[in-house]
C-alpha cells in the first residue's frame, strides 16, 4: 500500500486580512507549528513595520523564519523554499503539523512549487541593466522582458523592478527565459499543500489597512526606524526598501513632509495589497474564505480545521 504525501495547510492572503490570528488559532487547534512565508519578518529588529506577531504570540505556538536574519543579510525565495520544505520534513517527523502563513507569494510558489535560483550574480551584466534602467525607464526593459519570457513579465511590474532585471540577466547570461530554468528544475514536494486564503471586499480591506498604518505609527514606526538606523541599517539594506520604513526614512531626511508620508505609507500598503491578490488569484489551487464583520479570525480557523480534518480522512478512507 502506498502514503500518499500528508496534508500540509497553507495560509494565504494581502496584508491586514488577518491572517496572523487566524493562523494562531489554527496552530493551537491543530497542534501546529508555523512556517513564516514573509520575505519581511525574518529580519530580526524589523518588528513594528513588519506587524510581526507579538513575543507572546512567539511563546505560544512554535515559529519558523522569524528573527533569523540581520537585515543587511541577503535571503531569497529560492533559500526559503528549499529550507523550508526541510523544516516541514522535520516537523512531520516529529509527528506535528507545519502551517504555512505569509502573503509573500514568490516564497509561498518556491515552496510548493520550487523555483530556480537561476546563475549566479553577473556583475557587468546587471550594472548594463541597472544603467538602462535609470536612462529609459524600467518600463523599457519590461517590455523586453514581456518580449524574450512573457511568463516572467506577468509576475513583474514598474513596482518590482529587481525582478525584471533579475529575469533579464538570467536570460541574458543564459539564452534561456527564466521561467523555462523555473518550470525545468522543479524539486520534488514530499506533501501536498491545501492553499487557502482570505479576502475582504475591497472597502473593508482598505479601511483595515488605514487602521493598521496608523497602529504601527502609534505604536512607534519611525522610533523603531531611528533605531534601524542607529544601527547601521538604512534603505540601502534591501529588508529596509519596503513599504512603512521607506516612508518613514524619506520624513527623517525631510524629502517627504509628515503628513505626506503618512498618506504615502497608507496608500503604498494599498497598492502592496492590489499586487498580492494579483498574485494569489492566478492561483487557481486557492479556496477562498470571504472575510467579513461576521466572520473574522476564529471562524476563519474553524473552517479550515474542519475543511483539513475532511481532507485528513478523505486521503486515509482513498489510501485504505
Amino acid at each position: 500500500m502506498t502514503t500518499d504525501p500528508p496534508i500540509v495547510p497553507v495560509l494565504v492572503g494581502p496584508t491586514a486580512s488577518g491572517k496572523t490570528d487566524t493562523a494562531l488559532r489554527l496552530a493551537m487547534a491543530l497542534r501546529a507549528e508555523v512556517i513564516s512565508a514573509d520575505s519581511r519578518q525574518i529580519y530580526r529588529f524589523l518588528d513594528i513595520g513588519t506587524a510581526k506577531p507579538a513575543p507572546a504570540q512567539l511563546r505560544s505556538v512554535p515559529h519558523h523564519f522569524i528573527d533569523e536574519r540581520d537585515p543587511d543579510e541577503s535571503f531569497s525565495a529560492g533559500e526559503f523554499g528549499a529550507q523550508a520544505r526541510e523544516r516541514i520534513g522535520r516537523i512531520l517527523g516529529r509527528g506535528r503539523l507545519p502551517l504555512v502563513v505569509g502573503g509573500s507569494g514568490l516564497y509561498v510558489r518556491s515552496l510548493v512549487d520550487g523555483l530556480f535560483e537561476g546563475p549566479g550574480k553577473q556583475p557587468l551584466l546587471r550594472s548594463v541593466l541597472e544603467e538602462r534602467a535609470r536612462a529609459g525607464g524600467i518600463l523599457e526593459l519590461l517590455e523586453e522582458l514581456r518580449s524574450v519570457d512573457p511568463a516572467a513579465a506577468r509576475g513583474a511590474s514598474s513596482a518590482t523592478p529587481r525582478r525584471i532585471i533579475r529575469a533579464l540577466e538570467v536570460y541574458h547570461a543564459t539564452g534561456v527565459p527564466l521561467s523555462t530554468h523555473q518550470r525545468e528544475a522543479r524539486p520534488t514536494i514530499e506533501f501536498t499543500p491545501m492553499l487557502l486564503g482570505l479576502t475582504w471586499e475591497r472597502p473593508e480591506l482598505h479601511a483595515r489597512i488605514e487602521a493598521r498604518c496608523e497602529a504601527m505609527i502609534t505604536d512607534g514606526l519611525l522610533a523603531e526606524t531611528e533605531r534601524l538606523e542607529a544601527m547601521g541599517y538604512d534603505r540601502s539594506c534591501n529588508a529596509l526598501n519596503t513599504v512603512g520604513y521607506a516612508e518613514m526614512t524619506a520624513y527623517r531626511r525631510g524629502e517627504l513632509a509628515w503628513h505626506d508620508a503618512l498618506e504615502r505609507f497608507k496608500r503604498n500598503t494599498r497598492r502592496y495589497a492590489k499586487r498580492q491578490m494579483t498574485w494569489f488569484r492566478a492561483d487557481r489551487r486557492i479556496r477562498w474564505l470571504p472575510m467579513s464583520g461576521s466572520f473574522g479570525p476564529g471562524a476563519a480557523a474553524e473552517h479550515i480545521a474542519a475543511y483539513y480534518a475532511d481532507a485528513v480522512n478523505n486521503m486515509r478512507r482513498v489510501s485504505s
